[in-house]
């Protein structure tokens, strides 16, 4: 119905019958399809506010939003075709699992897909609190390398209680990082959360690290970043590590115990679940995980680690030119995140980390590219790419987040793909090149897990090898992107048609006008004044009224106390602070949306208006308490005809404000919408006037 951002959405998902479940992450609108056939990619992209929209197996689909996912999110629900649930009414979880088993993979590797949405789910929650930490970490190093403090993690080393207070702050993310990721993914997984947390949280009690107190420690399978201390328990040889920072286990634990818990929910009646099946699932999945899954995920871990340590070890110059050129693959298809868990164990092992700094590369010169098609924005006074240029590089700079800009910018437009590379690989020679001259055996390392942006170049070490290499990533990238530009370039068969026709069709416009008089400077005013007035004409259309629809005071749309109405991200309009209790028809035309909760209202009126009129903020959770719905959807209304009653004592007892907005969904088809008067209403007064388009 709606012509706004969240609207365009939905309908080019298919419409909210298509959506079966929607959630969110830091950028992205993460829908759950009925049919994934039905949503239209190339459609979406188009939507202002819109930085991409990404496929995936499963009838999934991902629409990259940026910074505004919350509020588009928001959006959404609140749409009037949201409010029944979307495909989620008509068709059961169980339904849909049972038909994408029928109908096997389609195009792609569905369990690939799986795997890497388990992998970002259970990372992507904790990203604000690990990019938090991250800016502690940075200004510990840079207190460090000022002599403010000494080297603040060398072993040994005794802070001052201020500074260890300040140290602790990052301690809390890093240290209890398997137990956000355990929560995290048990709750990706199906089971319960908490159980999961708990479960983790078992093999981090000091208790059970002290199990292994006065016992030699041993390499886990000749790994040295996997040392072991081995004891007896029941007669059994349990591996007591030390579990904090990693994130393998965790994540082995949940995968198993999402397992566990759907089978003992098979064998469980339902009514003794709640009691049995957490208790059950902790009696197995405890020793399990002790004995068997942890050691095992810390042996993953190791593995993976000394693999990429191998390789930089054996030459830093290609370890730190691969990187760079492999990430801008890796990232779209959620290859990267593994990578951050290695990074975690290489600094809970080594001590440092070695693939941030090439990874940095890659990043300045993503956002330098997007510097360099902000900069061609301006120039051509492109307002919609301006803005999300703009916001994709601001996440980039100061938080370190690239997918704004390779979703919302790098992926829509194949020209810019290339360049950034170049810059990728000039950031990587330079790592390489300073690592051979300065001799550092492992390249620029970090000895902290950071966000690569410019607020946490002061963690990495070599400092002045890595900001030489990211800012000449940076310049590359962005100096490329503006003299090469990033559009498509046009033909030139087409654009000399084109020329050819605006001529044309000029030459054809002025010809009649030319006659009207004759002579000179006469002929020539004439013409321009004929001209004027046409194009006046034309540019002014019928002006046409929305009627009050329920009796009180007009305000302005700022005074709702909700963004998104007073925004005017909905929409333009106006508010009215009803004194009556029932609202009415604002003009004639047809009920597309009647919410059973009588809260809410879609109209399309036979003017072109489409009505949204909410009644109360937040008033959805009454759930229908106090509201007498008095039509349903397609019936056919005139101005006056009553839409719902509410009991005002009900609204105000629940606490809820009972202001209501009148929207004009499609707002942006209309040259203006104006209140008629702010002040005192009655029902069929004059509310708004609409300036049709000429």
């Amino acid at each position: 119905m709606a012509s706004n951002t969240a609207a365009d959405i939905l309908e080019g998902v298919g419409g909210a019958g298509n959506v079966v479940s929607l959630t969110h992450c830091a950028t992205r609108l993460r829908f759950q399809l009925a049919d994934g056939e039905k949503a239209d990619k190339a459609t979406i992209e188009k939507i202002p506010g819109v930085m991409g929209a990404v496929p995936q197996a499963g009838d999934r689909f991902q629409v990259v939003i940026g910074g505004a996912v919350q509020t588009v999110f928001n959006e959404i629900n609140a749409l009037p075709a949201m409010a029944g649930g979307g495909a989620a009414s008509a068709e059961s979880i169980d339904d849909i699992k049972k038909r994408e088993r029928e109908k096997g993979v389609r195009g792609k590797v569905a369990w690939i897909d799986t795997l890497f949405e388990y992998l970002s789910d259970s990372f992507r929650p904790i990203l604000g609190a690990l990019l938090g930490a991250s800016l502690f970490i940075t200004f510990m190093a840079l207190m460090a390398t000022l002599g403010v403090i000494p080297a603040w993690n060398a072993p040994g080393v005794t802070l001052d209680p201020s500074w260890a207070f300040v140290n602790l702050m990052w301690q809390c993310v890093f240290v209890f990082l398997p137990l956000m990721v355990a929560y995290n993914a048990s709750a990706k997984i199906g089971a319960d959360p908490w159980v999961g947390f708990a479960i983790m949280a078992v093999l981090m009690l000091p208790g059970f690290t002290g199990l292994g107190a006065g016992v030699e420690k041993t390499a886990l399978f000749g790994f040295e970043q996997a040392q072991v201390a081995i004891v007896q328990v029941w007669g059994l040889p349990m591996p007591i590590a030390d579990y904090s920072s990693q994130v393998f286990p965790p994540l082995l634990m949940a995968a198993v115990l999402g397992l566990v818990y759907k089978g003992l929910k098979k064998i469980i009646p339902a009514n003794l679940q709640l009691i049995f099946v957490p208790f059950l699932a902790m009696l197995v999945m405890i020793p399990l995980t002790a004995f068997l899954i942890g050691p095992i995920g810390v042996y993953v871990g190791a593995g993976l680690a000394s693999a990429l340590a191998a390789i930089n070890t054996f030459s830093p110059f290609i370890f730190a030119i691969i990187i760079p050129l492999a990430y801008p693959f890796m990232v779209p298809l959620g290859l990267h995140w593994p990578i951050n868990a290695i990074m975690l164990l290489n600094i809970q092992t080594l001590g440092y980390d070695f693939i941030q700094g090439p990874m940095g590369a890659w990043n300045f010169a993503c956002f330098g590219a997007t510097a360099g098609v902000l900069f061609l924005a301006w120039r051509e006074k492109d307002k919609d790419m301006k803005q999300t240029a703009t916001g994709a590089l601001a996440a980039g700079l100061l938080g370190g987040i690239s997918e704004p800009s390779l979703y919302g910018i790098h992926l829509r437009f194949k020209r810019i793909y290339p360049r950034m590379l170049v810059g990728c690989l000039t950031g990587g020679l330079i790592i390489g090149i300073g690592s051979l001259v300065l001799g550092l055996p492992n390249g620029i390392t970090t000895q902290a897990f950071v966000f690569t942006s410019l607020l946490t170049i002061p963690a990495f070490d070599p400092i002045g090898l890595y900001l030489i290499a990211v800012l000449a990533a940076f310049a590359v990238a962005m100096l490329l992107v503006i003299f090469s530009g990033y559009k498509d370039k046009v033909p030139a068969e087409a654009a000399a048609a084109t020329a050819g026709a605006g001529a044309g069709a000029a030459a054809s416009t002025a010809a009649p006008v030319a006659g009207v008089t004759t002579g000179g400077a006469a002929t020539a005013t004439g013409a321009a004044t004929a001209t004027a007035v046409a194009e006046r004409t034309e540019a002014v259309g019928e002006l046409v009224q929305v009627a009050s629809p329920l009796e009180g005071t007009v305000v302005a749309l700022d005074q709702v106390p909700d963004p998104v109405f007073a925004g005017g991200v909905m929409g333009p309009g106006v508010a009215i602070e009803p004194t009556g209790d029932t609202v009415f028809a604002p003009g004639k035309g047809v009920v597309v949306a009647a919410q059973p909760t009588g809260h809410a209202f879609g109209l399309q009126l036979d003017n072109g208006a489409e009505i949204l009129i909410h009644v109360g903020i937040d008033t959805v959770n009454l759930k229908g308490e106090g509201f007498d719905v008095k039509v349903k959807n397609g019936d056919q209304v005139d101005v006056g005809t009553p839409l719902v009653t509410f009991d005002r004592a009900v609204i105000e007892k629940a606490g809820y404000p009972l202001i209501t907005p009148v929207i004009v969904l499609n707002g942006d088809t209309f040259d203006t919408v104006d209140p008629v008067e702010l002040g005192p209403t009655t029902p069929g007064a004059p509310l708004l006037d609409i300036q049709k388009k000429g």
